[in-house]
């Protein structure tokens, strides 16, 4: 059941960011941490946030928004298999969909082997989310940019979730809090869920002190590296060995029904 803004009651006591200020805290070359918890967690750390004055980003009067990420890979799955197999360089090709404003985007993620994340994107209609070939500029944008070619891609699995976005006061990192998460396998139709579920991510320019890290310390939520399309994969692709996302569905099993 997907969860309503009044389910965290801090999220309404915050102090606002709007989507334009939010912007300049894109941090599009970054360092990225990720967390993971239970669902039952996330209002206490959302109260500890809210006294650390964190603020929330707000769209159109939504402060808990809808995503949708359709994932792109190659016949053979190159992508996913490189991120399973611990690649520190590795690539991820998407379309992002908001669904408060109606805004796709083609973008292209490039993990770094120093632990960086650049990313780059590009704005598309709605009828290029799921073959963005068919448009010049995108086609371009992955000519220029991805070590893949147009031909090798296609539309993999998608992830639907829910999401909180935070800012600290100095607006030098990003909180991303993912919930509600859905996936759907393109190939088979199969479709999958984890929801209680938590994914936060704690996106810097600098491996700067972070409060948000401290709260989640407190919380005894620990840094833990997961992949949502790695994830989709895994959850509705039967036939691919999981490798050593058997043991994170397990540690995600553990955490979920234990809390």
């Amino acid at each position: 059941m997907a969860h309503l803004e009044q389910d965290f009651h801090a999220i309404g006591s915050m102090p606002l960011v709007t989507l334009d200020e939010m912007q300049a805290v894109e941090l599009m070359n970054r360092i990225d941490t990720k967390f993971i918890t239970d669902i039952s967690v996330l209002d206490s750390i959302l109260d500890d946030a809210y006294s650390a004055g964190y603020k929330v980003c707000e769209i159109t009067g939504h402060r808990l928004l809808r995503y949708t990420s359709i994932y792109y890979d190659t016949d053979d799955l190159e992508m996913f298999r490189r991120h399973r197999n611990g690649k520190k360089t590795r690539q991820k090709i998407r379309v992002r969909s908001y669904h408060i404003n109606g805004e796709n985007y083609l973008e292209i993620k490039n993990k770094q082997n120093t632990g960086r994340t650049r990313k780059r994107r590009i704005r598309i209609t709605d009828d290029l989310k799921m073959d963005f070939s068919k448009s010049k500029e995108a086609a371009a944008f992955i000519d220029n940019h991805s070590k893949y070619g147009r031909a090798e891609l296609t539309p993999e699995t998608s992830t639907d979730f829910q999401r909180i976005t935070l800012t600290n006061k100095a607006m030098s990192e990003r909180i991303t809090i993912d919930i509600d998460l859905n996936f759907t396998n393109y190939r088979n139709g199969i479709l999958a869920d984890i929801g209680k579920l938590v994914i936060i991510e704690v996106k810097q320019d600098s491996r700067n002190i972070s409060r948000m890290k401290a709260i989640l310390l407190k919380h005894r939520v620990f840094p833990y590296r997961v992949s949502k399309y790695c994830l989709s994969v895994i959850m509705t692709e039967h036939d691919i060995h999981p490798g050593r996302y058997k043991e994170k569905l397990r540690h995600i099993h553990k955490i979920t029904e234990q809390r």
